[in-house]
């Protein structure tokens, strides 16, 4: 019971700081901060909802196989069954590690299709933030150390 429940813990932790990595518009990354943005005008084409998919790092299999290999060894000694149901539950344990993070790292995003002032058109994609964009609004894209963002432009 107590394997079951670290496991658990374990994965759960993992889920978690995955999740706190954020690509929201409205949050801006440390090493972006007090620096030179270049800034684009443009007017809304389109708006559509995309899913980003999550990130595979390596980090959910890698705690996944551990807490799955560790708790499915659980033997005194060096019993062959033993081994075998903790590579099993090793790889068992990588692969849920695995779907777990690349499940909590998928965002809900828009690609926003943009018309520059000079008549070149970009696709952005971003994760939903505050600002809901229509076609036609205003907008400028904001280009900071090769990322982007697109909000409304100020009146």
């Amino acid at each position: 019971m107590k394997k079951v429940v670290n496991l658990t813990l374990t994965l759960a932790m993992a889920a978690i700081l995955g999740a706190c990595a954020s690509s929201s518009p409205d949050v801006i990354a440390r090493g972006d901060a007090q620096r030179m943005a270049q800034v684009q005008d443009g007017v809304v084409l389109t708006v559509r909802p995309v899913v980003v998919d999550g990130s595979q790092s390596g980090i959910g299999a890698t705690v996944g196989g551990v807490v799955g290999a560790v708790g499915g060894y659980g033997g005194s000694g060096v019993q062959r069954e033993a081994q075998v149901l903790g590579v099993l539950a090793g790889v068992a344990g990588a692969a849920a590690g695995n779907a777990i993070e690349r499940f909590s790292t998928r965002e809900d995003a828009v690609e926003i299709l943009v018309q520059l002032k000079g008549g070149d058109r970009r696709a952005i994609v971003q994760a939903k933030g505050s600002e809901t964009l229509v076609p036609g609004d205003a907008v400028i894209i904001v280009t900071t150390g090769g990322k982007v963002r697109v909000s409304r432009a100020p009146k």
